[in-house]
């Protein structure tokens, strides 16, 4: 009887121990002890132990089943020797359960930690993968997820985000990220009192790891300015999160519902002169200063790549000279008013022009432009009328000798195909017998 007592008040200072609850490693050691009892010869086929709580008796029942499965009888079936089988199956089962109690309480410590930031101990590191010690469990670190470049030393002590929590028979595998924009975010919660309390937002995060990142704050109280709070006292909040990640720049911007301030903003630290937003194809036409043009694209277009991850805009930046270039180019030029329509007999494209009149093929169009077969252009006669002024081709121009011959002074006549002298021949030489005749 000793003996049981001793033994229970050893199973309650061991489930206090590990956290586990007795009724627990009770029902583990009964189950353990009707497969020992099974096993012995001439065991009861059905079975079941049960052992008291408070004086740690232990009865084996048999019973006997009809074909139902129904009990028909049942009897005390405990061995005579059964006390030292309890005892050598009890150590058994108590290591083993206490194991899986073990895992499965840090199983359920991390299961609902995912997005929440941890601090490890560099343990294990090589080209694969990196192992945290985490105190009563360790992190995986993979190598896509961290930081390139960034070297991890063992014994140095690291924070890293949460990503995923696996269920595993050797215990919890944790799956920790250098690389994640959660981090960011989780790094100013501890270090920024007002994002902890909610009167700040981190609205937006952009990031390349290990070298920049850029994050959009609001505030949700007008006396706290959001950029000044995760900056702090001569930089002291931001330069933490810094050290932490190694050195890596972090750009902070006040969010605002105004998409033009906020894409201005975005580009920090470049100077925006204009932004133009196109809806349909969500692209922002910013438009900078020349001297403003490289520090707004940034090395290796990375400053424009963080703006558009943070605004969500496609992000096109264009410096004065070269807008006022592209503006200039059509500068001059003569554009139709007017639409293309489908003309519902033929399934043609035809233009329809603004102003009204007839419309032409698109056929007709590339061939002639606006010229519609049949009509005149304005200033060049129909047929072989001669133009206003000019004689008729037969009869010589006056003061014009007849013949090859051409007018003193006056330029040769250009000649058409067809051999006849151009409108333009014509009006010069005739302005220069007009001067001749002054002349005389």
């Amino acid at each position: 009887m000793s003996s049981n007592f001793e033994m229970m008040e050893a199973l309650q200072a061991l489930a206090l121990d590990k956290g586990i609850t007795v009724d627990t490693l009770l029902d583990a050691l009964a189950n353990a002890l009707v497969s020992a009892y099974k096993r012995m010869p001439g065991a009861a086929e059905e079975a079941y132990v049960t052992i008291d709580a408070e004086s740690f008796e232990i009865r084996v029942y048999g019973q006997e089943l009809d074909d139902e499965g129904n009990v028909v009888r049942e009897w005390d079936a405990t061995p005579d020797d059964f006390g030292r089988i309890a005892a050598q199956t009890a150590k058994q089962v108590m290591t083993q359960r206490i194991r899986e109690a073990e895992r499965d309480m840090k199983y359920e410590e991390y299961a609902g930690r995912e997005g929440d930031i941890v601090t490890g101990i560099i343990q294990q590191t090589d080209s694969r993968f990196t192992l945290l010690d985490l105190g009563k469990v360790e992190a995986l670190l993979p190598q896509a997820e961290q930081v390139p470049y960034e070297r991890p030393e063992p014994g140095n002590r690291l924070k890293a985000y949460i990503v995923e929590v696996r269920r595993n028979p050797r215990g919890p595998q944790i799956v920790v990220s250098r690389t994640h924009p959660g981090l960011i975010k989780r790094l100013f919660e501890l270090e920024v009192p007002e994002i902890a309390d909610g009167i700040v937002e981190l609205r937006a995060v952009a990031r390349e790891p290990g070298h920049r990142t850029k994050i959009a704050v609001w505030s949700n109280d007008h006396n706290v300015d959001p950029v000044g709070a995760c900056v702090g006292a001569r930089g002291a909040r931001v330069r933490m999160v810094v050290n932490e990640l190694r050195g890596e720049k972090i750009d902070i911007v006040p969010y605002t519902d105004d998409i033009q301030e906020f894409v201005m903003k975005a580009l920090s630290p470049a100077k925006v002169k204009e932004v133009r937003l196109d809806d349909e194809t969500g692209t922002a036409e910013v438009i900078v200063p020349d001297y403003q043009l490289s520090l707004a694209i940034g090395k290796e277009g990375q400053n424009a790549r963080l703006a558009a991850r943070l605004t969500g805009w496609r992000v096109d930046i264009k410096s004065e000279s070269q807008l006022a270039d592209e503006e200039a180019g059509y500068e001059g030029e003569e554009w139709a008013e007017g639409e293309w329509v489908t003309d519902p007999e033929s399934g043609e494209l035809t233009w329809r022009p603004a102003e009204g009149g007839p419309a032409v093929t698109a056929e007709e169009w590339r061939q002639g432009g606006d010229v519609v077969a049949g009509e005149p252009v304005a200033g060049q006669p129909a047929g072989d009328e001669p133009l206003a002024g000019q004689p008729p081709s037969d009869e010589p121009v006056t003061g014009k000798p007849a013949g090859d011959e051409p007018v003193t002074g006056a330029p040769p006549e250009p000649l058409s195909e067809d051999g006849a002298a151009t409108a333009p021949a014509v009006a010069a030489a005739s302005d220069a017998l007009e001067g001749r005749e002054g002349a005389s």
